[in-house]
């Protein structure tokens, strides 16, 4: 999850580096979006796969996806060569991020899976902090290369503890698998997340490429509905937007992440302008909002495992994070660094409080049998929400920092004749050494367009709120997914904390289930029993 989540930010600080060396200035764009999109098209193929293949070959393929997709990147010699590697560690990414949640459902109760979620939810938060510090070090330190060499020893490891102790059920499926639904699915996801990527940078709005890519979308979209309705085996079942949790969670889910992203792509650029500190050190004044994060969802989730109550979460933390962002539509140039910490703090927990609560309560409101392509499903419209959120405000955000630039140089001609400072390619350094009173004007230009984003986003976190009100709060199960298929049952070494093994199919260890007769007959604990 961390490896999978960290190399989604690590290249933001060591871009400029990378590019300038392997020449590829004017494609930048790209080595995030190959990683995004390939992460994003991966996520709901892996969910399905190993919801009716079994998840443990597929984590073994992600993991190794990932890291000789590392050792390739770091070994480019050339800009499309490094983006080809990026989009195959996406493809890995998006295994790893999916099948830990699904595999943690997988052996662990639904009761106890909070203590499980938290560390797994703040590996998000960390990330967003640590990948662009690791990036900014290195690439300072030693060079953009370690950005990727890092990824390889952790890799190998995984892989190793993984084969050796990973002890899942190898499944037979004698369905068709749904090829069409997975194409029309990656398709209609490259068209959105180009659309988001492109629209109002590369491409004008009303241009015909992004008109192009929209209607392409919609096309893609109505004919994978088509084909889900039809299909034996559907990559994303329709019924699962027939269950009430899933639909209400999974839609406060794409809020969140249109939320929760946008904020954290225009924040640290706003701290950088108003601190006048490089990237990877402005990262560090983003460390309240994860603070809080972390210590809600710690609270949330150990609060769950005691009680078995959720509901009461995802409505404080609606409200906390709302409140949140009505402090930050205050935002002014001459705002104390401290008091943007205190509402980044704010924002922090309020997210905190539902982030990792909607996958618990997607992954226990379905068939255990749906487990993988629920969680995934529930992912992919995270990432959704966080493509939309950021190409929308990001566009709202731009136009009105375009706007006051251009007020604030030309309010002072003189100085910014004699500074020589171009508004289309500032960077923090040089907006610190500018004298005033062109340094206040240029800070409060971004202070004036980031504030009003927040009210935008803040009826989008009153749509969740309205929709927590609604969200059932269904008994948590107290068997884990493998128990509850009837897959296996757990025997008096796994109870001891061991990995037992034993083999149903000689080419894959399962979890041992007894033969009759043998001390396993004797269920030590419900909870453990099969059905």
């Amino acid at each position: 999850m961390l490896l999978s989540s960290l190399d989604q930010t690590i290249v933001s600080t060591a871009m400029p580096t990378i590019v300038g060396d392997l020449g590829g200035v004017a494609h930048m764009t790209w080595v995030t979006t190959a990683y995004l999109l390939a992460t994003t098209i991966a996520m709901p193929i892996y969910g399905k796969f190993g919801d009716i293949f079994g998840r443990r070959n597929l984590f073994l393929i992600a993991i190794a996806l990932f890291t000789l997709a590392s050792l390739g990147a770091a070994l480019s010699t050339n800009f499309w060569e490094f983006v080809v590697f990026r989009g195959i560690q996406g493809l890995g990414g998006g295994g790893l991020m999916i099948l830990s949640q699904a595999i943690i459902a997988d052996i662990v109760p639904a009761r106890e899976r909070g203590k499980y979620l938290a560390p797994m939810g703040a590996v998000f938060g960390v990330s967003s902090i640590g990948g662009p510090l690791l990036g900014g070090l290195f690439t300072d330190h030693l060079s953009w290369e370690w950005c990727f060499w890092i990824n390889i020893p952790v890799g190998v490891i995984a892989f190793a503890i993984a084969w050796k102790t990973l002890s899942l059920p190898r499944k037979h499926n004698t369905s068709r698998v749904d090829y069409l639904g997975i194409v029309l699915l990656s398709a209609a996801t490259t068209c959105l997340i180009l659309f988001t990527d492109w629209g109002g940078k590369q491409y004008e709005w009303t241009s015909p490429t992004i008109l192009g890519l929209m209607a392409a979308f919609v096309a893609a979209v109505i004919a994978f509905i088509v084909v889900e309705n039809r299909a034996e085996q559907p990559v994303i079942p329709l019924a699962l937007f027939r269950n009430r949790a899933f639909v209400l969670a999974t839609t406060i889910g794409l809020v969140l992440g249109l939320a929760m992203f946008s904020a954290l792509a225009f924040m640290p650029t706003f701290l950088q302008m108003a601190s006048g500190t490089s990237a990877s050190v402005s990262g560090l004044l983003m460390i309240p909002m994860i603070v809080g994060l972390i210590g809600t969802l710690t609270v949330s989730m150990r609060h769950i495992t005691k009680t078995g109550r959720y509901k009461i979460f995802p409505i404080l933390g609606a409200v906390v994070t709302a409140l949140g962002m009505l402090w930050m539509t205050t935002l002014a140039g001459n705002t104390p660094i401290w008091l943007i910490c205190a509402m980044l703090f704010v924002l922090g927990a309020g997210l905190g409080f539902i982030m990792q609560v909607i996958v618990l309560v997607v992954q226990n409101a379905v068939d255990p049998h749906d487990v993988g392509t629920a969680t995934s499903t529930n992912n992919y419209f995270r990432e959704v929400g966080a493509s939309l959120g950021v190409a929308i405000f990001g566009s709202i955000f731009t136009s009105r920092l375009v706007e006051g630039l251009g007020s604030a140089f030309a309010a002072n001609p003189a100085q910014a004749a004699t500074s020589g400072l171009d508004p289309a390619s500032l960077v923090p350094a040089q907006v610190k050494a500018v004298g005033e009173p062109l340094h206040t004007a240029i800070v409060d230009s971004y202070a004036s367009a980031l504030a009003p984003v927040f009210w935008y986003l803040i009826p989008a976190v009153l749509v969740a709120l309205v929709l927590a009100f609604w969200l059932p709060e269904i008994p948590l199960s107290d068997e884990a997914g493998m128990i509850a298929r009837g897959e296996a049952v757990a025997d008096e070494s796994a109870l001891a904390g061991l990995a037992p093994v034993s083999v149903t199919d000689e080419s894959d260890p399962v979890l041992a289930v007894p033969s009759p007769g043998s001390d396993g007959d004797r269920p030590t604990d419900g909870r453990h029993a099969a059905r």
